[in-house]
């Protein structure tokens, strides 16, 4: 990954590291850099192993570059989704099991035992004891 980073501008940033940090301190310093990058560098490096680790052999049939968001025009997309044309909604009802149609027809049978002993229009029988 470029950060934009050219020779030139390089330069310029070492020469204005020597001013600040001046020549005693200055290869302290650019030690310390070197081991901050190596560590990161091994730690990068650590969780893509881990990752090819955990994945298997997956890990290497994925195309990463299909999977980077700059590649992505949010322009493109929404004009897509609106000159899309809309799909019927498809509803789509599970399988009712035996077990189930057992349920059913027992409930409705309960249901049917509790209300033959009420009347149309005769209002609920009162149980003082329900909470």
């Amino acid at each position: 990954m470029s950060f934009g980073l050219t020779f030139d501008k390089l330069l310029i940033i070492g020469i204005i590291a020597v001013f600040l940090l001046g020549p005693d301190r200055l290869p302290y310093y650019a030690s310390q850099l070197a081991r901050l990058v190596r560590s990161l560098r091994d730690m990068a490096n650590g969780a893509k192993d881990r990752m090819r680790e955990e994945m298997g052999p997956d890990f290497d049939d994925i195309d990463w570059k299909q999977l980077d968001p700059r590649q992505y025009d949010p322009r493109r997309i929404i004009r897509d989704a609106l000159l899309e044309e809309e799909k019927p909604a498809v509803t789509v009802r599970p399988a009712r099991s035996a077990a189930y149609a057992e349920r059913q027809a027992a409930l409705a049978e309960h249901q049917a035992q509790l209300n033959s002993g009420v009347s149309a229009g005769e209002p609920a029988p009162f149980d003082n004891e329900a909470t």
